[in-house]
């Protein structure tokens, strides 16, 4: 079994795909008005308009909804990402911060709501848990 995406339902693709094309310094693939694709070499993160949740049963899945999960993405600088982002991220959950666990966090939220994480590991324990993964 391969991990092949996470995907955020949304009422605004275009907010949302423009939003993470900042955040993550990769382009969209567009496959369809409705859908878009952010890859990237360790994940991909899937954008689709709360039009398509139809396509997967009524209420399966309901846009700018989410307190439960949190998208993360390990950095090499956390500090330099905080300050290149901090222009255009409206709504800051934690400024870097090194947690109990060894890695050097920050939290924000996107346009709709959803909790990203971007962190590097900094003690010794972190980096040699994170050594080998992409």
């Amino acid at each position: 079994m391969n991990f092949a995406s996470v995907r955020i339902i949304t009422d605004d693709v275009d907010r949302l795909v423009e939003f993470y094309e900042k955040v993550m310094g990769v382009s969209a693939e567009r496959p369809a008005p409705v859908f878009a694709e952010l890859v990237m070499p360790s994940c991909t993160l899937a954008i689709g308009h709360s039009q398509t949740a139809q396509l997967f049963g009524a209420d399966s899945v309901v846009g700018a909804n989410n307190r439960t999960v949190i998208i993360e993405f390990r950095v090499d600088d956390v500090e330099a990402e905080y300050v290149r982002l901090k222009p255009f991220v409206d709504n800051w959950v934690m400024e870097p911060t090194t947690m109990p666990w060894g890695n050097r966090s920050m939290l924000f939220r996107d346009p709709d709501g959803n909790l990203l994480n971007l962190f590097e590991p900094v003690t010794e324990d972190a980096i040699k848990r994170f050594r080998g993964r992409h």
